[in-house]
């Protein structure tokens, strides 16, 4: 037993295990998902449009977990993206109108929005010294109480032309999936490869370091913050592609700022800062995808299966916690 144990206590508590714990996770779920569909019978979920199926209920997640990233990953957080993604979608629809001369004012004015909110949010906490939780919780606030004052319903129309968004498909794959990857592979490149992505892992992991070696650590918070808003906006115009029409609600029943903070730590990004990156933010949202696709399968109650999702995200920290306190003893 112990030849056995031993190689895997070895792996468990390297350095290696930590960098890929993400990734293992995600063989572990996937493994889950498909022993579930053959020991149910549901064999007809093991395709691969049924793979792409899952990949494809991802997208608005994914997105707005890769503008996450970059907020986590400098220490900071931000809570507004889910009241930014219902602001989108409905700016978007009431701009378009039905109207496809109308699509690029609509985005223009989309991403004018969410660099606002990028901008007012990275200012508050770089120059002001608000918290995180307490700068992004206002301005959620603020923005699902304008969206309250004027929209209570569906608004706007998404004219057919736009929504091949949310619909279209290149090969099988639908255009939104393909969109998040490269935005994936963009923002991987960005951390990895550039000057800005240097100092984002600098100012998260030790800010008064970076100051002392020259880098503006203002400016990196407020460029992360416009980026996790601009992901936020991206993802409300995919939402609104997809209901053909902007929804104030859209953005809190999707509880996508709480999902994509939960991804972004389960992919292995600490809350911490300095440490993470976007493939672990993208096996995060599998794994999410995964397990939803596993509750339905088994036909778990959507009450009990918050708890669930709960349950495996304070497990998730708890043993990336528990293996960085090892790794740095």
């Amino acid at each position: 037993m112990s030849i056995v144990i031993a190689p895997l206590k070895r792996m468990f508590e390297s350095r290696r295990f930590e960098r890929n714990a993400a990734f293992y996770l995600l063989l572990l779920a996937g493994l889950g998902y498909v022993l579930i569909a053959v020991a149910t019978g549901q064999m007809q979920y093991l395709t691969l449009d049924n793979l792409v199926s899952i990949l494809g209920r991802t997208v608005a997640l994914g997105i707005t977990a890769i503008g996450q990233t970059f907020a986590i990953l400098i220490a900071s957080i931000d809570l507004s993206v889910a009241s930014l993604i219902s602001a989108a979608s409905v700016l978007a629809s009431v701009v378009m109108n039905g109207d496809p001369g109308m699509i690029v004012p609509a985005i223009l004015a989309v991403a004018v929005l969410g660099a606002v909110v990028g901008l007012i949010n990275g200012v508050l906490i770089a120059y002001f010294d608000v918290n995180p939780l307490i700068a992004t919780l206002a301005m959620s606030l603020i923005i699902q109480g304008i969206l309250s004052a004027f929209v209570t319903n569906f608004a706007g129309d998404v004219p057919e032309g736009f929504q091949v968004f949310a619909y279209g498909t290149f090969a099988g794959v639908p255009y939104a999936l393909i969109l998040m990857l490269l935005l994936a592979l963009g923002a991987w490149f960005v951390l990895r490869h550039t000057r800005f992505g240097a100092n984002i892992y600098s100012v998260g992991g030790n800010p008064a370091a970076a100051r002392s070696a020259g880098i503006r650590t203002s400016r990196v918070i407020i460029s992360a913050h416009l980026i996790c808003s601009l992901c936020a906006a991206l993802a409300g115009i995919y939402l609104a592609s997809r209901l053909r029409a902007g929804a104030p609600w859209i953005g809190a029943d999707g509880v996508y700022d709480l999902e994509s903070i939960a991804v972004v730590v389960i992919g292995g990004t600490v809350l911490s800062g300095g440490r993470g990156g976007i493939w672990g933010t993208m096996a995060g949202v599998m794994i999410f995808s995964l397990l939803d696709s596993i509750f339905n399968l088994t036909g778990v109650d959507a009450f009990v299966k918050q708890v669930l999702r709960g349950v495996i995200i304070v497990g998730a920290v708890a043993l990336y916690s528990y293996r960085s306190g090892r790794i740095a003893a």
